[in-house]
């Protein structure tokens, strides 16, 4: 039997169950019929944080921000072109911590934005400050 990951859905927040060698085939859900993969990055709120941080057999890598903060809104397009770029083999997520709080206050975030990457509910690197495209594809990258 083929290796399977579970990919958690951006659309409802159902776990899916997809083989390896189908990520790039453009799954849908199962529960909701839409893509798992949309090439952008997944809108976290405080209920759907826990499924995709840790359910998601792939890394998350989540980028807390908020919207007065001027470096946030620099980095946004790039954020997404880096989700463009990198989906399937990471999940690129923002969260933003005025509407979600105590997950904010959970990981102890001081500072926007600040890039957290999680491996099976685990945060396993950390980032703060604005990039670029390619200095977030590269630092991602490197997180695997």
């Amino acid at each position: 039997m083929p290796h399977q990951h579970i990919i958690v859905c951006p659309h409802c927040n159902a776990a899916n169950r997809v083989p390896a060698d189908r990520l790039t085939d453009r799954p849908n859900c199962g529960k909701c019929r839409k893509a798992l993969f949309t090439g952008h990055p997944v809108e976290l709120d405080e209920a759907g944080f826990d499924d995709h941080v840790g359910r998601s057999d792939i890394p998350v890598v989540v980028d807390f921000w908020a919207p007065w903060c001027g470096p946030c809104r620099m980095m946004a397009p790039a954020f997404a072109q880096a989700a463009h770029q990198l989906e399937p083999r990471y999940r690129l997520a923002k969260l933003n911590t005025e509407e979600a709080q105590g997950i904010a206050a959970r990981y102890g975030i001081r500072s926007i934005p600040t890039l957290v990457v999680f491996r099976n509910g685990q945060e396993i690197a950390r980032q703060s400050g604005a990039m670029d495209t390619g200095n977030l594809v590269r630092w991602i990258a490197a997180q695997a």
